[in-house]
């Protein structure tokens, strides 16, 4: 099977790294003729160009461009295919793109790989970075069955654990347990930068350890992917951030009103629950 893969950074390149290693003869197209040259002499790929003709001959599509270029470059793509290719993507949001793709391709499969280092580009791209990494299927209901399969299988191979929802409940999922972290995190960062006492300030960037590196690493990642993420799931992400606001306003209550029996029991229920997400 000849499968296509548009863009060649950290996760599309990493992905045509893995199929490659599996046997498959995988066609990667990128913007700049260096990346194109990099993926052929690190076997990365197969072929690969800065045209997108050379996909003509494909089976299987994956766009692993940022989620604000997807149905752009889907748009591109399909004057130089087949009717029967299958396309998918690996966007961080559904819903914002499932069903226009879906009109612009009726084999298009939405999916999502959760997977990725804060590292970026080609030279980012690592074996085995999708093994026992969640990947979420989310076709509609007319969507092939049949391509919804293809389509997971490929993931299967690469190591993926594959989920299959619609993209509402992915995009109220990641807004809860991906797309909210990245606000809470940069609004720490910002909070403890933008204190009055720049001593207190100093002072913080000297201490800060384990702790603050955990909470705040998400926060200090790809702004461009942040920015993307409030954009294009904003609805759903504006509803945790609210309920979340509402949940941190009890807690300032229970600390103003010293209920140290009622942060106790937080404390002891989110100890106790926080492994059931990892």
């Amino acid at each position: 099977m000849k499968i296509g893969i548009i863009g060649l950074g950290l996760i599309g390149g990493s992905l045509a790294l893995d199929l490659t290693n599996l046997g498959y003869h995988v066609i990667g197209v990128s913007r700049q003729l260096k990346t194109c040259n990099q993926a052929i002499e690190r076997s990365i790929v197969s072929q690969a160009s800065t045209e997108f003709d050379i996909l003509a001959q494909t089976e299987v599509i994956f766009i692993c461009t940022p989620i604000g270029s997807i149905l752009i470059t889907l748009e591109r793509i399909i004057k130089h295919l087949p009717p029967d290719v299958i396309i998918t993507d690996v966007g961080s949001v559904k819903g914002s793109i499932v069903p226009q793709a879906t009109e612009l391709w009726a084999n298009f499969v939405g999916a999502h790989p959760m997977a990725g280092t804060a590292n970026q580009g080609i030279e980012a791209v690592e074996a085995n970075l999708f093994k026992n990494a969640p990947c979420v299927i989310t076709p509609l209901e007319n969507t092939s069955t049949k391509n919804v399969e293809r389509v997971k299988n490929i993931w299967h191979e690469v190591g993926c654990k594959i989920y299959e929802t619609t993209p509402e409940i992915h995009d109220r999922a990641v807004a809860w347990i991906s797309h909210l972290p990245v606000m809470i995190s940069a609004n720490l960062i910002n909070s403890c930068i933008n204190h009055e006492n720049q001593e207190v300030v100093n002072m913080a960037k000297k201490l800060a350890s384990s702790g603050f590196k955990d909470t705040s690493r998400v926060g200090g990642g790809n702004p461009e992917l942040g920015l993307m993420m409030a954009q294009y799931n904003k609805e759903q992400l504006l509803n945790s951030l609210k309920e979340y606001q509402q949940n941190l306003s009890l807690i300032i209550n229970d600390i103003e009103t010293e209920k140290w029996e009622n942060l106790e029991h937080l404390l002891t229920k989110t100890n106790q629950e926080r492994p059931n997400f990892l």
